[in-house]
């Protein structure tokens, strides 16, 4: 069918269609439009094609993996075998989020097979996860991807090698520095990891054992992404005022940025704790004079006030961490670090907010899930330590921890280097609500953002700051990831108490040209691929 011609008269859609000879005839006359094939067609969208473009309403044409027009398809005389109208509908990239900690769930002995399909990010319309997030993704990358590939994945999955990963490979739980040996070692993982395929290098310098690293550690394996065209991603050493604040552990980013060159990525970007509400202002402005300087930096935030993390992260200090959880709990049990350590995280509940601020979430009886830590005290007669204590001693638990301000969730999310992501963990609403969240929240309630806006930090935004190539736009050449979403049903429906339900709204979802949703509902296929990037030339032989 492609080169039967078709009879159209010229006119209101121009004389580009026409075929040469056609040029010279009045516009009375018929010319003759080239049919074109396509495998699918949305028609009648109101499409917002990635950019901070107004949206308009046209069609949308896929043949293969691959968008191959937006415009008026009729008068482009293109068909196809499936053609959907969504009149009415928002049609968009599929999003792109850059935090996520999905690599749990595509592993070869993840307990559910149907958890690869990751149906909490589809059906939010999200086609892209990236993975080896905080320090944890595993070098070997060529192997994570194949994996995944092959269990089966719904949406497109990219990787970071992880410091964490690293650090712990060759010098476990250990709070020593790498003796030059050692340091060799780590390099030659993290460039193992960026030859493969990773997008870049992940830092989590909150969590032990990396919190035991010294910047110049850092910035040496951090060298070998920057040789090979990586990015630098960093949960950052101090969000709050743990240790050396959440001004100075932006800084320390921006020195990793100084000494090697890369393009700087900050992950969740907040300010936790109540010491520290009100400093978006100032985060920002050190970041924006970083940019000014020609520093390449953005950050991805999740649309929530409340964190996730677990009991032993957000209430111990790091040094009674050293050696592991067995290590852990005999020094709780000692008399002379036992006290040391109960003061310590008296001082961490006070930064966080309390215990009422601190709901158990996850990973724990399910009894205790939906109480906070005072709850707890309160029930077994103990002072919230000792009731966070009892928690650790039988396993420990995940806490939705209720520590920012709007005013600084909202200056965050406004600024234009700043993108959409979910972190998505278990325990927290986060995982299935995040995009709906956002959308519901902050764009329709209470016009933080413009629909445009949500859908570019959603979309192109993050693409081009992750390196992602032909993805993050409804543009002719780019690959069909695309969400089609009705703007009044696209709504979350998880809460804190009941985290894992999946949000509604989201019509259809392609990724690659094959559709993970369809009508609103899942298709149980898994189009998605293990997404690579391509080290600089000469930097892997």
């Amino acid at each position: 069918m492609q080169n039967m011609p078709r009879l159209r008269k010229c006119g209101s859609w121009g004389l580009k269609y026409a075929f040469p000879a056609i040029l010279l005839a009045s516009c009375t006359s018929p010319v003759e439009v080239p049919m074109q094939d396509a495998d699918i067609l949305l028609l009648n969208g109101t499409v917002y094609d990635g950019t901070l473009s107004e949206p308009r309403v046209a069609d949308v044409a896929i043949l293969d993996d691959r968008i191959v027009f937006v415009g008026d398809a009729t008068e482009a005389g293109y068909t196809a075998p499936v053609s959907l109208d969504v009149t009415g509908k928002y049609v968009a990239p599929g999003f792109v989020d850059p935090h996520t900690h999905y690599d749990r769930d595509i592993t070869p002995w993840a307990n559910d097979p149907d958890k690869s399909l990751i149906l909490p990010a589809i059906m939010q319309g999200v086609t892209t996860v990236f993975v080896g997030v905080d320090g944890s993704g595993h070098p070997a990358i060529a192997e994570t991807l194949s994996n995944a590939e092959k269990k089966g994945i719904g949406p497109n999955v990219a990787a970071y090698v992880g410091f964490g990963a690293v650090r712990s490979m060759v010098l476990g739980y250990s709070d020593k520095a790498p003796d030059a040996e050692e340091l060799d070692t780590m390099k030659g993982l993290v460039r193992k990891g960026m030859c493969e395929g990773a997008f870049g290098f992940s830092t989590g310098l909150f969590y032990s054992p990396q919190s035991y690293s010294k910047t110049d550690e850092v910035i040496a394996l951090t060298k070998e992404a920057a040789k090979r065209g990586g990015l630098y991603d960093s949960h950052i050493r101090d969000e709050s005022s743990y240790t050396v604040g959440l001004l100075g552990a932006v800084q320390e980013v921006i020195d990793i940025g100084e000494a090697t060159g890369i393009p700087l990525h900050i992950a969740h970007l907040k300010a936790l704790g109540v010491d520290v509400h009100g400093m978006s202002t100032d985060v920002i402005d050190l970041v924006e004079s970083a940019q000014t300087a020609g520093l390449t930096v953005t950050a991805d935030q999740y649309p929530w006030v409340a964190s996730g993390t677990s009991v032993s992260a957000s209430l111990l200090p790091r040094w009674a961490q050293v050696g592991g959880e067995e290590a852990m709990v005999a020094r709780l049990r000692d008399p002379e670090d036992g006290p040391k350590i109960r003061e310590a995280m008296k001082e961490n509940m006070r930064r966080r907010g309390g215990p009422d601020s601190l709901l158990i979430s996850n990973r724990t009886k399910d009894e205790w899930i939906g109480k906070t830590l005072q709850d707890l005290s309160e029930e077994w007669d103990v002072d919230p330590i000792e009731a966070a204590i009892r928690v650790l001693e039988q396993g420990g638990a995940g806490f939705a921890s209720f520590n920012q301000s709007e005013e600084d969730v909202k200056r965050f999310m406004q600024q234009p280097w700043v993108m959409t992501s979910s972190d998505a963990s278990d325990g927290h609403p986060r995982k299935y609500a995040s995009y709906t969240t956002k959308y519901t929240k902050y764009v329709k309630k209470e016009k933080t953002l413009t629909t445009t806006e949500f859908v570019n930090s959603s979309t192109g935004r993050a693409a081009d700051a992750l390196g992602l190539v032909d993805r993050g736009y409804l543009k002719e050449g780019y690959y069909a990831d695309i969400v089609v979403f009705d703007p009044e049903e696209y709504a979350p429906r998880a809460t804190f108490v009941k985290p894992e339900v999946l949000s509604v709204g989201v019509v259809d979802v392609l990724v690659n040209g094959e559709f993970a949703v369809r009508d609103g509902e899942p298709t149980n296929l898994a189009p998605g691929r293990g997404l690579k990037h391509v080290p600089e030339q000469g930097t892997c032989e």
